[in-house]
């Protein structure tokens, strides 16, 4: 590996010597045929004349010139086979000075008058005719696309096995893609005409790709597009099509009812992940289509917070931990400690940023935040600065069946991750919570409530905490999306619990950024008192309207093709979740950021219980833990009783 990492540059400066001797003998010939084409002289002339000997000795300064310049600037480094007008423009630049350093010197020689002037433009003319020439005859055997448009685009016979493919979107990102696609040779999909975001493109082409409609008035039938017994083309949806183009949730079922496969270009973290297989286009899943507003924020100031920073998150390989690890990584942090007790999850979401950042620092662990022994070990040996602490049991059916389960993971391992973080001298901690600790209707919810409660009881006056409530996010394990996903794919029924239950949605990722910026918000608080966040989710949606318009778009129509059942409230469920109660207030701190004015653990504990609370945490027993998870629900269920006589 060593002799192969030194001979390298030896051989790289073998071959741009060569290409520099092609460049200078171009340039020599450039200067000579300039002149020939200015006085078209007769071979005989070249081989008798005395002065023949005098334009020899200017093709020889123009080409050492040439020689110098290329010194310069280098521009034969560039491979000839990947030639594109970024190296026809450098080359414009080199042959120019060329030609003015040239101008200069033939004019302080002997003011240039035996030299015609216009043989300096023909000089420069035909040096970079010859020189972009050389590229293109090096390129045309070795790239057979080009091939392709020696003739007419309707003449050229394609493969019958590669896909017909649209393109929506503004002509950059269309030339991106196309040239992409006609640099792969193992792309299944072939680009036959574009759909642009200007009418005035229509008509045109790029890259021999007709422009065939514009977004708006564009339908698949009046593309012109559509063969008899061919197979539907594929769309590839360049942005968002229902943000971007105001694609309606009824075109897209549309689209898939006449059998078109809808696409996106792969994301980095994706395109790691399929690195070799010559297809970096991927189905749009059905829940980006939902229509929902999306939520971009600045990164500088989450940049800051974990650039240089170590960073531990529990439930690593969990969803939302996961989309934590993928932009800690992504935003620089030193070193990233994923901790998960599950195997699989963790070998999963190791793997994926393995490959998409192969340079990282980083470390899977496996453990179970229930073991406070060795997660004191884990903090001891990883010495993390900021925690995120998204390791919860949170599906509210399984946790009102396992309630004490739920009581270890999502009070006791708190606890235990809250104090090794005071313990190890971590500066912030994190708490990801839920909708579901307001007003708690479920064991699950009740835990919760008591997590958020856990960061009042000053574990470590040193170190700031925060927790950040939300609800539902899209396409996260066990929440309904994919549930209905695969129901509708496999024909229905889409079952609901109620007509009228509603859920606040958002993306993971946007979720996970919107998390990130109120860690930074709290990081720049002078005060070092316990900080609650939730995020602003716009307004609730119902959940039998959510699955109607993914049976829409999935080409279905609801209730005809694909049947909805209604199956009653499950066990701790309720029909509305909220994000605050009403004894909370709740003040905007940023976009997509709220802050709620914390009443403090007594606000809704008594003395009583907070003392039970803490002795049972510091002896790690289950009983009391559960009699206060009872209580709060008792209490919860009080209230709402009154709330509704009311």
């Amino acid at each position: 590996m060593t002799g192969i990492v030194r001979s390298a540059p030896r051989k790289l400066s073998l071959v741009w010597a060569v290409k520099v001797a092609f460049h200078v003998a171009l340039l020599f010939l450039g200067m000579v045929l300039a002149y020939e084409l200015r006085r078209a002289l007769p071979l005989s002339w070249w081989l008798t004349e005395p002065d023949a000997v005098r334009v020899l000795r200017w093709a020889a300064l123009y080409a050492l010139i040439g020689a110098a310049v290329e010194l310069v600037f280098q521009s034969e480094r560039s491979s000839w086979r990947f030639a594109s007008m970024h190296e026809v423009v450098g080359l414009m630049r080199s042959v120019s000075i060329t030609t003015l350093v040239f101008l200069g010197l033939i004019f302080f020689i002997d003011r240039g008058i035996e030299l015609p002037r216009s043989v300096l433009p023909l000089a420069w003319l035909v040096s970079l005719a010859l020189l972009v020439g050389l590229r293109m005859a090096w390129r045309l055997p070795r790239d057979p696309s080009l091939a392709t448009y020696f003739v007419p685009n309707r003449w050229t016979r394609h493969s019958p096995d590669r896909v017909p493919m649209l393109l929506v979107g503004p002509m950059d990102a269309v030339d991106r893609q196309i040239r992409l696609l006609h640099g792969d040779p193992r792309s299944p999909y072939r680009p036959i005409g574009v759909v642009t975001t200007s009418r005035e493109e229509l008509g045109i082409r790029v890259h021999g790709v007709p422009v065939v409609g514009a977004v708006g008035s564009w339908t698949p039938g009046h593309s012109g597009l559509t063969v008899s017994g061919a197979p539907h083309h594929a769309l590839v949806f360049l942005d968002d099509p229902i943000q971007a183009y105001g694609f309606t949730t009824e075109q897209i079922g549309a689209l898939r009812r006449s059998g078109h496969v809808l696409l996106r270009p792969q994301r980095l973290a994706e395109l790691s992940e399929t690195s070799g297989s010559g297809n970096v286009l991927q189905e749009i899943p059905l829940e980006d289509f939902l229509p929902r507003k999306p939520v971009t924020l600045d990164s500088e100031p989450v940049r800051a917070l974990v650039t240089g920073r170590r960073i531990l998150v529990t439930g690593a390989g969990g969803s939302i931990g996961s989309e934590v690890c993928r932009q800690l990584l992504a935003l620089g942090c030193s070193h990233l400690t994923m901790l998960d007790h599950s195997e699989f999850s963790l070998f999963e979401i190791n793997r994926e940023l393995g490959s998409a950042y192969p340079t990282a620092s980083k470390r899977a662990v496996l453990g179970n935040v229930r073991d406070a022994m060795r997660i004191n070990e884990i903090f001891a040996a990883e010495k993390p600065d900021l925690v995120f602490h998204a390791a919860a049991l949170k599906h509210v059916e399984l946790v009102e069946k396992n309630s004490s389960e739920g009581v270890l993971t999502n009070v006791l391992g708190t606890w235990n991750v809250l104090r090794a973080s005071a313990d190890n001298g971590v500066s912030q901690f994190v708490l990801i919570s839920t909708d579901k600790a307001v007003s708690p209707s479920s064991v699950m919810g009740a835990t919760k409530r008591v997590a958020e409660a856990l960061l009042e009881l000053e574990v470590s006056k040193g170190m700031r905490v925060s927790a950040v409530r939300f609800g539902n996010v899209l396409g996260s394990a066990g929440s309904v999306v994919p549930i209905f996903r695969e129901q509708i794919a496999r024909g229905g029924p889409v079952t609901v619990t109620h007509p009228d239950v509603n859920r606040y949605f958002m993306t993971i990722p946007e979720a996970v950024q919107l998390v990130l910026h109120s860690t930074a918000i709290c990081a720049r608080r002078d005060s070092p008192e316990p900080t609650k966040f939730l995020l602003e989710m716009g307004e609730p949606v119902r959940i039998a309207d959510l699955a109607r318009q993914m049976i829409t778009l999935s080409g279905k129509i609801p209730d005809i093709d694909i049947a909805l059942k209604f199956t009653g409230l499950k066990p701790g469920e309720k029909l509305t979740e909220v994000l605050s109660s009403e004894q909370e207030a709740v003040a905007s701190c940023g976009e997509g950021i709220a802050e709620i004015s914390w009443s403090g653990a007594e606000g809704f504990f008594s003395p009583a219980e907070i003392r039970k609370l803490r002795e049972a945490l510091e002896q790690s027993r289950l009983d009391p833990l559960e009699h206060l998870v009872r209580a709060i629900l008792e209490r919860a269920t009080v209230a709402a009783n009154v709330a509704e006589t009311a």
